[in-house]
């Protein structure tokens, strides 16, 4: 878990993808590498997550592959076989987190609350995804959150923008952020991926010269 904390926290943004076609995802990941954003979580809302995933994965290697919307532990055998290197999930299920750690997967689990927080950190969880983080409260919520839970680092998701990621990136409990407007499926499917490039370099950009207040 620490190696993808790591990774995250480096990289600053995480694309969320939706992909309807598995043989869009090579070309996406090369967008991304493009604009310096070797990072992407599949989310599991389609039939062709998985073999989107392996398509990455054999393509495009030097892109971080993650599962998002990962709802079961049969889903995360799926995830695991298919090449992710690590699982998100929309909430906290017990099962998922469990049976991740019997597969040596990190999972970042989503949470809104003070009482998901503490079922993070009883599990040893110290990265965990916010979300949805706008309809949660927003940065007002990150931040009280940040008072009695200073050790952990959280990965919002939901309703952010390119043009309020900073305000996200800024805080000090933020690791990284979760967007889908780099990559929404309606540009994969038309074969824009000149301006899902685009919007991931502007998006790295973002991560990198955002100064944590």
């Amino acid at each position: 878990m620490a190696g993808i904390l790591t990774d995250l926290s480096h990289l600053r943004v995480v694309p969320v993808v939706q992909l309807d076609d598995s043989a869009a995802a090579p070309r996406l990941g090369e967008a991304l590498q493009h604009g310096g954003l070797p990072v992407v979580e599949v989310t599991f809302r389609t039939a062709a997550a998985a073999a989107a995933i392996r398509q990455l994965r054999r393509h495009c290697r030097d892109v971080l592959v993650g599962a998002g919307t990962v709802l079961t532990p049969t889903m995360v055998d799926v995830a695991i076989e298919a090449g992710a290197a690590f699982v998100v999930t929309p909430g906290f299920n017990q099962a998922v987190v469990d049976h991740c750690r019997r597969r040596q997967i990190p999972i970042i689990p989503g949470v809104n609350s003070p009482t998901g927080v503490e079922q993070g950190l009883a599990n040893g969880l110290a990265l965990l995804k916010f979300f949805p983080a706008v309809a949660s409260g927003g940065l007002a919520m990150l931040k009280a959150l940040g008072g009695p839970y200073g050790e952990v680092s959280f990965m919002p998701t939901g309703g952010i923008t390119a043009d309020t990621a900073p305000g996200w990136l800024a805080q000090p409990n933020v690791a990284a952020i979760g967007g889908t407007w780099i990559a929404p499926a309606a540009d994969i499917s038309a074969g824009d991926f000149s301006v899902i490039a685009e919007r991931a370099a502007q998006a790295a950009a973002i991560g990198s010269t955002v100064t944590i207040s």
